[in-house]
């Protein structure tokens, strides 16, 4: 089975200790965000966990401890975006995780690492002409270190319009204008571009809308045919392997205004507080009537069939 960590918060920039110490004693507890008194135990074993995948904005905190996470296959999405502060609070300058990423690939390998690109939104500050600029310059430091751009055009989720009222939809023509422009730079710097649940009009001008972490994305990595995964989607024509969460909601220290993860960040504050980096659980503790599952574990690798790459 496949582990992730970045779907609901990010882990490696903020609870790369936590994370850590659970891989050392074998077991994680996560409280489901669907049934709050429920909560699931994985074991963190690289008998029955084929891939752990990351997704993470600052992936430096994690530096340390890549040799003794070797013991796992490893896929990592790293977000580079141009924006500042009044939109991302807390992320790192973009020329410090380009150097995070490039530390990162040497380590475990430029095909399990990639690249996101997004969300792409505009405004009189990030123009079409700007988000070009800027992808063509981070292309440029990553080239060699990743074969992969992930880009996604921003959502309007709840969350996102009540935390970013001014934000609007990116429209088709500017979606076009951006495709063309950034599969020509891909191209030059030897990566290849799929798009996250964006409509399939991209495929025209060479974009790969299957999916940013889909089975075949993960056969790639690991290296070996996958069988008897369950097919669920994260959210309506997603095709990406994203079930297996061991994160939390409102638990991002990042405050980026586009997110659909954090409901506010006095929230997100108030959890941050409960977290016990010492604690299976990622914020918070099992109470007396909470129900503890063992979640059904086993490793997706097929027996029979080879992948050759």
């Amino acid at each position: 089975m496949i582990i992730n960590t970045g779907q609901r918060t990010d882990i490696p920039a903020f609870y790369s200790t936590w994370l850590m110490n659970r891989i050392r004693e074998g077991y994680v507890l996560v409280r489901s965000p669907y049934d709050p008194k429920r909560v699931f135990r994985y074991r963190l074993d690289p008998e029955v966990v084929d891939l752990i995948a990351f997704c993470t904005k600052d992936p430096s905190p994690m530096l340390k401890y890549i040799d003794e996470l070797s013991v796992f296959r490893q896929y990592w999405q790293v977000t580079i975006t141009p924006y500042g502060r009044e939109i991302e609070p807390n992320v790192p300058a973009y020329h410090l995780v380009i150097d995070s990423f490039q530390r990162l690939s040497e380590k475990i390998g430029s095909t399990h690492c990639a690249w996101r690109y997004d969300p792409i939104l505009l405004n009189h500050t990030y123009t079409t002409e700007s988000h070009l600029q800027s992808f063509q310059e981070m292309a440029q430091l990553l080239q060699g270190y990743t074969d992969t751009v992930i880009i996604s055009f921003i959502d309007l989720y709840e969350k996102t319009k009540r935390n970013y009222p001014e934000a609007r939809d990116v429209s088709a023509d500017d979606q076009i204008i951006l495709a063309q422009g950034m599969k020509k730079i891909a191209d030059a710097c030897g990566m290849k571009i799929q798009a996250c649940l964006e409509h399939p009009f991209l495929e025209n001008f060479g974009i790969n809308t299957g999916g940013c972490f889909t089975a075949y994305t993960a056969e790639k990595v690991i290296g070996e045919k996958i069988s008897g995964f369950p097919r669920t989607q994260a959210r309506k024509g997603c095709n990406c392997m994203l079930h297996a969460d061991i994160g939390a909601y409102n638990t991002c220290g990042h405050g980026c205004r586009y997110c659909y993860a954090n409901a506010d960040m006095h929230t997100v504050r108030e959890n941050m507080k409960k977290h016990d980096p010492a604690y299976p659980m990622l914020t918070g503790h099992v109470q007396d009537d909470d129900i503890i599952t063992d979640a059904k574990q086993k490793s997706w690798i097929s027996p029979q069939l080879t992948l050759d790459l």
